[in-house]
């Protein structure tokens, strides 16, 4: 036997350190590795192998095959709905000749939020009768991420826009100066309007910030997300965010730049990242003048682990991963989820469960898309890892994200901004032949609202469909795939009227567009 050390029974030789017997040694090996898979296991869930949790679905999946007629209409365009982009009238409006003073807002949220926030903070100056002081930027709490309204839009372009709308600025002239965020963080100020109700009416901005603003030359509103009501507002203010969402916020040239080269390597696949260099602006150039254009479809994956939590489903990770998501519940709202007094059968009944990656996965196959498809994965971080996106990957070989298509020369201006990874997704997934989304989102929303203003084709997953498709474990591959077919034939970005409430950036029609 081989001798690790000193292993036999009896004494020591002279000058040897006693070291420990084989049975010990191996004892503590087995007892160091179980605690360190308990360990990771309770600690980092994410890391532990998955299982499929629709293995015959999707053993069915694997070997699907798609009928070229199911996939040419699959790929084509969407058809004109009768409806097109509201077009203002060509004459321009006088601003009148005296500001009432300055408005400033301060936006809370992620990327998607904050650019309704913007759209909406243009409406109140306009109400008002304000300048606009570009918007503020709140330090995101999850994504910690510090981007500036100039680092995201291209704020030239947005002054140059909404000029014969409302006046804006840049900055605040020095006598108002001392108007800061940390300012307002010191203390009670008589020009911070904190008691925004949310989806407050115009009356209520003209009765309570407007004496400020005559009163001061000034006025901060914060918070402001979502302070502006959808609901009876003149028409002209309802263009005019639907002019700000639609036309006036435009990314910063670099975002458009390398946006442009992934969807041109989507749509012409090449080389790997690395061998790409920095030559997207060359490469981009000359996209134009090639032929034969592949399509691709962008699917947003909102599956990161605040989402999983807060839905309070069950995602097959066993009972470490349950008891993972039940105590960040309990440590960031306080346990404060309605979903949590429901069961996963319930939730996934009404439609309530986020999609896992491999449940996504089993739907695009199921409408109809083959294993050539090229799919571009625009997610910040995926809940689970490579371990929940590899059944999505079985499906989807040819799936592409911001890593793979850019290579890390090329993402060094956006690297670790999620504000920026966010804004270049956006902008993929705005140019994409097909978009569909998870689970809704503030993302899922406003790309299902800007691509209907442009009549796009848009998947919307009817959730309490695959929910209880999902639920039922013995249903077999034609009759889940007949499902599915025929529960989205109305769901692929066919405009739907908005209704009291909802929002506009979401439900365009018919504020933002009319019937051509």
């Amino acid at each position: 036997m081989m001798e690790l050390g000193y292993l036999n029974q009896g004494q020591p030789s002279r000058g040897t350190t006693p070291l420990v017997t084989l049975p010990l040694l191996l004892s503590t090996l087995v007892f160091f590795s179980t605690f360190t898979h308990a360990f990771s296991s309770s600690v980092f869930p994410e890391l532990n192998p998955i299982k499929p949790r629709h293995s015959r679905l999707l053993r069915s999946a694997v070997q699907r095959e798609t009928p070229t007629s199911q996939l040419s209409e699959l790929w084509s365009p969407l058809e004109s709905q009768g409806w097109k982009p509201y077009v203002e009238s060509n004459k321009p409006t006088a601003l009148p000749e005296k500001s009432e003073g300055y408005i400033q807002v301060f936006l809370d949220g992620g990327l998607n939020q904050q650019k309704m926030g913007i759209c909406d903070a243009v409406a109140v100056a306009k109400i008002l009768n304000a300048t606009l002081v570009i918007p503020y930027l709140e330090l995101n709490p999850v994504w910690r991420d510090s981007s500036s309204f100039m680092d995201i839009f291209d704020v030239d372009h947005f002054i140059d826009v909404l000029k014969d709308d409302i006046s804006i600025v840049k900055e605040l002239p020095k006598e108002f100066a001392w108007s800061t965020r940390e300012y307002y963080g010191l203390a009670i100020r008589e020009t911070r309007i904190k008691a925004a109700p949310v989806h407050a009416s115009a009356y209520w901005y003209l009765e309570n910030v407007l004496p400020v603003l005559q009163s001061y030359g000034i006025a901060a509103i914060s918070p402001f997300s979502h302070r502006l009501s959808f609901d009876n507002l003149p028409v002209d203010i309802q263009h005019l965010r639907c002019k700000v969402n639609f036309q006036a916020l435009t990314f910063v040239s670099h975002i458009r730049t390398l946006g442009d080269a992934l969807i041109s390597r989507l749509r012409y696949p090449q080389g790997s990242a690395e061998e790409m260099g920095f030559n997207y602006l060359q490469e981009v150039t000359g996209a134009g003048a090639r032929k034969n254009a592949g399509k691709f479809v962008v699917l947003h994956l909102r599956f990161d682990k605040d989402m999983a939590a807060h839905s309070a489903c069950d995602f097959g990770g066993g009972k470490a991963e349950k008891l993972a998501l039940a105590k960040y519940r309990q440590v960031i709202w306080q346990g404060r989820v309605l979903n949590s007094q429901f069961t996963d059968e319930e939730l996934r009944s009404q439609g309530r469960c986020p999609m896992t990656p491999e449940e996504v996965g089993l739907l695009l196959a199921a409408m109809g898309f083959d294993n050539s498809t090229r799919l571009y994965l625009a997610s910040h971080k995926v809940y689970g890892g490579e371990a929940r996106i590899s059944t999505l990957r079985e499906l989807f070989p040819r799936m592409e994200d911001k890593k793979s298509l850019a290579s890390s020369e090329e993402r060094s201006e956006i690297k670790g901004k999620a504000s920026l990874l966010a804004a270049l997704d956006y902008y993929v997934g705005l140019h994409s032949d097909i978009f569909i989304s998870a689970s809704p989102g503030n993302m899922h929303n406003a790309l299902v609202g800007h691509r209907t203003y442009l009549n796009l084709k848009t998947i919307r997953p009817n959730m309490a469909l695959m929910g209880q498709l999902f639920l039922n474990k013995t249903i077999e591959w034609s009759e889940f795939q007949d499902a599915v077919v025929e529960g989205h034939q109305n769901r692929q970005g066919e405009p739907r009227l908005r209704k009291p409430k909802q929002s506009i950036y979401t439900y365009p029609a018919p504020d933002c567009m009319c019937q051509a």
